[in-house]
């Protein structure tokens, strides 16, 4: 990998179509570059910052900016004491309604939930609003963050009426095989995506800086008879997900 960054870096310099005159931006897109083209691994090292600087007679200054810019960018991820990382991206589809933890299964990763609400309680004007209930009714509120292997990658706060769901301890890891136990999964959802820059409490959850790029995600999903089974909004690392859409002409 060492010499395919060597070769990419030394390309850029030559080529009048890519000459920039500062040398952490040529490092910074020859690595994007050997990213994109897959000549390095999702999940591989980085070689050190030592020996990037002796082969591309660079100074450690320089190959340390252009690593942070990537680090920040979500391209590279840094371990303490382990080294920089090609980040591993985690692609969802959006044209089936699964779990979270269908989803993690599906790729080898484990996922497991960390708790801080999980009880029933009346439903407030905004969740009555969403599940199409009643002023006064019992909902289960579930607010956790997910896990993939031991990365938090998700804050999920998720409400279920409790006619549905009558035991919030029935939910161990994922809400979806807890409803379909009960006869409940969702069939169908309405979901909204926008982009968010995550604020003190969830970058601190999710282990990443203030003010980066995440994405917030509203669902409703819904039984075969039309009723409102789950309202969910999350937040999801957005150096870590790529939601990918696919689209159809009439």
């Amino acid at each position: 990998m060492e010499a395919a960054l060597a070769n990419e870096y030394r390309r850029i310099c030559r080529d009048p179509a890519t000459h920039q005159p500062l040398a952490y931006l040529r490092l910074r897109r020859a690595i994007r570059n050997i990213v994109e083209h897959r000549d390095i691994e999702p999940g591989q090292a980085l070689p050190s910052e030592r020996d990037l600087a002796q082969a591309l007679k660079l100074s450690r200054v320089t190959v340390r900016k252009a690593i942070a810019g990537l680090v920040e960018e979500g391209l590279l991820t840094q371990r303490h004491g382990a080294g920089t990382f090609i980040a591993e991206r985690i692609v969802k589809p959006m044209s089936r309604l699964t779990s979270f933890t269908e989803d993690l299964r599906e790729r080898g990763l484990s996922p497991r939930s960390e708790f801080f609400e999980r009880g029933i309680g009346e439903v407030t004007p905004e969740e009555s609003m969403a599940l199409n209930l009643s002023p006064g009714s019992l909902v289960v509120r579930l607010h956790r963050v997910r896990y993939g292997q031991d990365e938090p990658l998700a804050i999920e706060r998720s409400v279920v009426p409790a006619s549905v769901l009558p035991d919030p301890l029935l939910v161990h890891d994922s809400l979806y095989e807890a409803l379909e136990k009960l006869n409940a999964r969702p069939r169908r959802a309405l979901q909204r995506l926008r982009a968010v820059s995550l604020n003190a409490q969830q970058a601190r959850l999710l282990h990443v800086n203030v003010g980066s790029a995440g994405l917030s995600i509203e669902r409703r999903s819904f039984l075969d008879d039309g009723r409102v089974v789950e309202f969910t909004c999350s937040w999801y690392r957005g150096d870590i997900y790529d939601f990918v859409a696919e689209l159809q002409t009439d």
